[in-house]
């Protein structure tokens, strides 16, 4: 039922991100957002995420984000095999 509500929310922010790349809105934004909710639940966004991330270090020419942006989300997290239902 979680993945499901994450699969409904982060696929419609990143639906609303897509459609903002033609409509007049902050695509940049919208569209790393949606992906967030969806790598809470799904290892497929959490790689595309990093992806964009990575590409964004490089564009930027590595500047580091500022102190409020830093998160430990970027880190390598550590799964465990349990499930819990």
């Amino acid at each position: 039922m979680k993945k499901l509500v994450t699969l409904v929310i982060g696929g419609t922010v990143l639906l609303l991100g897509i459609a903002l790349l033609v409509l007049p809105g902050p695509a940049v934004v919208v569209i790393p957002v949606g992906l967030a909710i969806l790598a809470t639940e799904f290892v497929w966004a959490r790689r595309l995420l990093r992806k964009v991330h990575r590409t964004t270090v490089r564009a930027t020419g590595g500047k580091r984000r500022p102190a409020w942006l830093r998160r430990s989300f970027w880190r390598r997290r550590k799964t465990s095999n349990s499930s819990s239902a």
